[in-house]
């Protein structure tokens, strides 16, 4: 017989870590294997997006082909454990090593996705539906991400 609460026995969600966090350098891979870990445990809240199904301008299927790597192999090479930096230099040897260049336009382009682009009015969507519409901070999916996840976005734009 248990004498923890009822609460304590249902599986807790969690956020995944900000978009912002650097993995050698690249934006967005801790984020990814945080929310394939998080999702294994049953601890990713449910309406996350995960993976590469459907939509090949995700960031997941966006960061896996930038990498060159199949996201199920890098799902199943991330549950067997290891650090961040440990499961990209596996994907650097599986599929494809960026350069520095490579990184720093990577980076920009994810920093700045939504943001006077084709995504301004997919972003704007999910900002009325999150109940940010009004927000004025809120200028790339980047953003969005940390205000759902209670983090302050971070204004680099200016109109």
């Amino acid at each position: 017989m248990t004498t923890e609460p009822e609460a304590f026995l249902c599986m807790q969600t969690q956020t995944p870590c900000s978009d912002h966090i650097e993995t050698k350098g690249l934006i967005y891979f801790a984020r990814m294997l945080d929310k394939i870990r998080l999702k294994a445990r049953g601890e990713l809240p449910p309406d996350y997006f995960v993976g590469v199904d459907d939509d090949p301008t995700m960031f997941d299927a966006r960061c896996t082909r930038f990498l060159g790597v199949d996201y199920h192999e890098l799902v199943e090479r991330t549950l067997k454990g290891g650090s961040d930096e440990e499961i990209l230099e596996w994907c650097f040897d599986r599929g494809r090593r960026p350069n520095e260049e490579e990184i720093a336009i990577w980076n920009a382009f994810l920093s700045k996705r939504g943001w006077r682009d084709e995504a301004s009015t997919d972003l704007q969507a999910a900002k009325e539906r999150s109940g940010l519409g009004d927000r004025e901070d809120i200028q790339t999916w980047i953003d969005l991400h940390d205000a759902e996840e209670g983090r302050t976005p971070v204004a680099i734009f200016v109109h």
